[in-house]
């Protein structure tokens, strides 16, 4: 059982794993959104948002409900939205550290 686990989140986290991936749930996270949205709040082609999805639907980090000729996307679990926030404040103490690493060496 331990072994499945490891399993799911090595290509849980295998599937975050492109800028654009994160992005795409940083904008989900924010609300449901249909490709041509994203692509338009993205500033990116279509084909490169669709590709992207593919890969997050593949992986079960996203859903896609038809809703006429559209298909509006949303994040599979809400939980995505504390992981990113998390990922973030890892992020925001690395800067934190290599700022005050930086003023040390300046002040020497």
């Amino acid at each position: 059982m331990i072994q499945e686990v490891q399993q799911f989140k090595a290509d849980f986290f295998k599937a975050l794993a492109h800028p654009l991936r994160i992005r795409i749930l940083e904008v989900l996270s924010e609300g449901d959104r249909t490709v041509n949205e994203l692509q338009a709040l993205l500033g990116s082609e279509g084909s490169a948002v669709s590709q992207q999805l593919a890969v997050l639907r593949s992986k079960n980090v996203v859903v896609g409900t038809k809703d006429g000729t559209s298909v509006i996307y949303a994040l599979r679990d809400p939980l995505i939205k504390d992981l990113l926030k998390v990922a973030r404040q890892i992020f925001d103490n690395h800067l934190i550290n290599a700022i005050s690493l930086l003023e040390n060496i300046k002040n020497q």
